[in-house]
């Protein structure tokens, strides 16, 4: 939706889901368990497992859950023969669609992929069809705040870019590894971001109108209802006037 940050999006579309918190969860201990493994179990040192913590948090996952899930990761788990697989693919419009999961099944996994491609008029790419049209950065969101504090505290803490928004939505942009860095440096400040995560953002909008966008939105719904996929990616862009209508 323009104008608006990506998390701001995602949580109006959520907003209704919360009935999927249960499958949420559950996707984020995969991710602390396997970043755990693969990395150790200190977040400080670890940036995928901070990366991980923070989403955590930011759903409101207890210390007591998330802690557990680390020490599954870092004392051997059912789950050691997961991997990380990326989908490309294109969907409604010509959008740009990345999917990243969490596997022990690649069989399995690209099926449910390709279907939810192939019901919602899109198609399942090679790899490195659209990855270039994606960087991974991490994203610190502010619903609402002191922008110019916002900026002073980010940028001198090591971020990127920030951007403001039509609704008063502030981004952070960093570099992912440090994603963890700033937004301990924006707390210190006095800063409290409402979401961190990281994320991959499109170089390019593919703007989607009435026709495409409920299908943009329903191909997103049914790969998050794909219990291996962690998270979808995508460059449509939703006007104001065309989610009024949705």
């Amino acid at each position: 939706m323009a104008g608006h940050s990506k998390w701001a999006n995602t949580k109006h579309r959520k907003a209704a889901q919360d009935a999927k918190r249960g499958k949420i969860f559950t996707k984020i201990i995969r991710e602390l368990v396997t970043a755990a493994r693969l990395g150790g179990g200190d977040p400080a040192s670890n940036p995928r497992l901070r990366a991980a913590v923070d989403k955590a948090l930011s759903n409101n996952m207890t210390r007591d859950t998330l802690n557990r899930a680390i020490a599954r990761g870092v004392g051997g788990d059912e789950d050691a023969n997961m991997e990380t697989i990326i989908y490309e693919g294109y969907g409604p419009g010509g959008t740009a669609v990345m999917v990243e999961c969490l596997s022990d099944n690649r069989n399995r996994t690209v099926a449910e992929v390709r279907h939810a491609f192939t019901k919602t008029g899109g198609n399942l790419g090679t790899d490195g069809s659209v990855a270039y049209l994606f960087s991974k950065k991490g994203v610190i969101s502010f619903e609402k705040g002191d922008e110019d504090a916002i900026m002073e505290a980010a940028l001198e803490a090591g971020a990127e870019d920030v951007v403001t928004f039509d609704d008063g939505a502030i981004d952070v942009y960093t570099a992912w590894e440090e994603m963890g860095a700033v937004r301990d440096a924006l707390e210190a400040a006095g800063l409290k971001a409402d979401n961190a995560e990281v994320s991959m953002i499109p170089s390019t909008k593919a703007d989607m109108d009435a026709e495409t966008a409920p299908k943009l939105l329903r191909l997103i719904d049914m790969l998050e209802d794909c219990d291996d996929v962690q998270e979808v990616y995508h460059n449509g862009e939703i006007s104001d006037e065309v989610a009024a209508t949705l």
